[in-house]
């Protein structure tokens, strides 16, 4: 299996946005975190291979993020996926994962937060502990399972942060 790991784009202040009254939840992307993601998109979906399913987080920016992605690829559905809300953790993701399929040519592509995918690549490639590999808003990675999704199973294919990304839309 395949996969590529996106961390939500650009969102709305947290501290603006908890002043107002509203939850962190809803909390969408900014306008220039759309425009950037767009840009972003395009370059992943020309260095990327095409998801089969594309997962988001529960939250607002990350399933405003992951639209964004869909459309870059080329009208993906995106789903909904609980396991990537904030504070889950790795293994609970990776087992996930590992129930919607192990064939090597599976690609799966999802969308989350910080530290969450972050220590999910860690513990995807055998990191212990509290290791992790830092996403800006907006990077992508991905990894690549022989096998079932499993700690340590994985190999990292590359980590591209965003303006690498944006780069590539523009190459």
């Amino acid at each position: 299996m395949k996969l590529l790991v996106i961390r939500h784009a650009p969102a709305e202040d947290r501290l603006q946005y908890a002043l107002l009254g509203q939850e962190d939840e809803l909390r969408p992307l900014t306008e220039e975190g759309r425009l950037r993601m767009r840009r972003a998109a395009k370059g992943l979906a020309s260095i990327a291979p095409r998801p089969d399913r594309l997962l988001a987080s529960p939250l607002v920016r990350a399933r405003q993020t992951a639209e964004i992605v869909a459309n870059a690829f080329g009208k993906l559905t995106v789903t909904e996926e609980e396991a990537l809300a904030p504070g889950v953790g790795p293994r609970k993701v990776l087992s996930r994962l590992a129930s919607l399929g192990d064939s090597p040519e599976l690609c799966l592509a999802i969308v989350g937060h910080e530290p969450d995918l972050g220590e999910l690549v860690g513990a995807a490639l055998g990191a212990r502990g509290a290791e992790a590999f830092p996403f800006k808003k907006g990077g992508a990675a991905l990894l690549e399972f022989p096998e079932t999704p499993k700690p340590g199973a994985a190999q990292l294919r590359w980590l591209l942060p965003p303006g690498m990304l944006r780069a590539l839309a523009e190459a």
